[in-house]
């Protein structure tokens, strides 16, 4: 009704002030009032009229399709919907004709005088919703055919570029392929970890929790968070790498030590992808060693220091942590995988 509210507020304006002789009902071209007396109406109640006339007609097309449903069998049943439509739409043609003659004779006119069918416009626009329902759900049905059409096209589309993907090995298939041909001669598989920006120290905290007893246990966070306090800790070391990987500025003095502690927040309390340069730090953290495979390069080793006996007389030997280096998973960027032995029984006793 907000529709129909607005458009008599446009047509109050067009129209102005002028009074009219009353109008027919739904079925009539005129009416005469008792006595044959013509009954003079102001703008608003011939706008009142108007609204009133169509939702009447609206109300008898409801009623002939109703009448139309009722009885017979389906073939009668659509001959006397088609004769019912048909009739609505003789009336409503008639009803529009009416009420823009007698908008017409108010004033109104088209910003486009070639336009006949503006005050029929304004005149739907007036009732808020068209009465011409049968001639629009046709045209509508006829549209929403299309879009189905449409829909299943694209669903076969997709269902075709799906089929070629999988006949095609990506660079990640590729990648990992090559990788799990490098590790099963070593022993090794690889683990997957989400996706989600964590994925190094996940990787790490899964390496960690294969040694329960020789290694501490930490979450990924907290991870985080040793590797963001040895990293500020260490400033002199990490500072000059983080600045020349960084796209910062060139930034000097005080402002480069502040934008460093804003990187090292940003390991401990963000999703922030980690690398190279947070292993060094986890390696030397955790005192642990640690070996990062990748398919297209040697083999990158951090920690090597702490790698052989431990400083435990108990603990004979410090497990090394193996982790897996991706470049093209996911489409995201670096990714980082746990390298795990192929059987629990290659596994390191856990008092060596």
């Amino acid at each position: 009704m907000a529709d129909v509210e607005a458009a008599e507020i446009v047509a109050s304006e067009v129209v102005g002030d002028g009074v009219l002789e009353a109008g027919a009902g739904v079925d009539g071209d005129t009416d005469s009032a008792a006595g044959g007396t013509r009954v003079k109406e102001t703008r608003s109640e011939m706008l009142s009229r108007h609204s009133k006339e169509i939702k009447e007609l609206q109300g008898k097309e409801i009623a002939l399709k109703k009448a139309a449903a009722a009885k017979g069998s389906k073939a009668e049943q659509k001959a006397k919907k088609k004769i019912a439509e048909e009739e609505v739409l003789k009336l409503d043609a008639k009803l529009r004709a009416r009420h823009a003659k007698e908008l017409g004779s108010l004033g109104f006119q088209s910003e486009d005088t070639k336009d006949v069918k503006g005050i029929e416009t304004l005149v739907k626009a007036i009732a808020g919703v068209s009465t011409t329902a049968a001639s629009q759900q046709a045209r509508l049905s006829k549209g929403q055919k299309w879009r189905d059409r449409r829909v299943q096209q694209d669903a076969e589309r997709e269902q075709r570029i799906k089929e070629e993907q999988e006949s095609v090995v990506s660079d990640r298939v590729l990648e990992d392929q090559q990788l799990e041909q490098k590790l099963h001669p070593l022993g090794f598989s690889l683990k997957e970890m989400k996706p989600d920006g964590h994925c190094l120290y996940r990787a790490v905290a899964d390496q960690l929790s294969l040694y329960p007893k020789s290694c501490p246990q930490h979450s990924y966070q907290e991870l985080r968070s040793l590797a963001a306090a040895y990293m500020c800790s260490h400033a002199d070391v990490f500072l000059p790498f983080v600045a020349a990987e960084s796209t910062w500025d060139s930034p000097a003095g005080k402002d480069l030590q502040l934008k460093f502690e804003v990187y090292c927040r940003e390991i401990e309390s963000t999703a922030a992808w980690g690398g190279q340069l947070e292993l060094e730090a986890l390696a030397h953290a955790l005192k642990r060693h640690i070996v990062v495979y990748a398919c297209d390069s040697p083999d990158v080793e951090m920690g090597k220091e702490y790698s052989g006996k431990h400083s435990d007389p108990g603990l004979l030997v410090v497990p090394t942590l193996r982790v897996s280096y991706h470049r093209h998973a996911f489409g995201l960027g670096e990714h980082y995988n746990s390298v795990v032995p192929l059987y629990s029984s290659d596994l390191l006793p856990d008092n060596l």
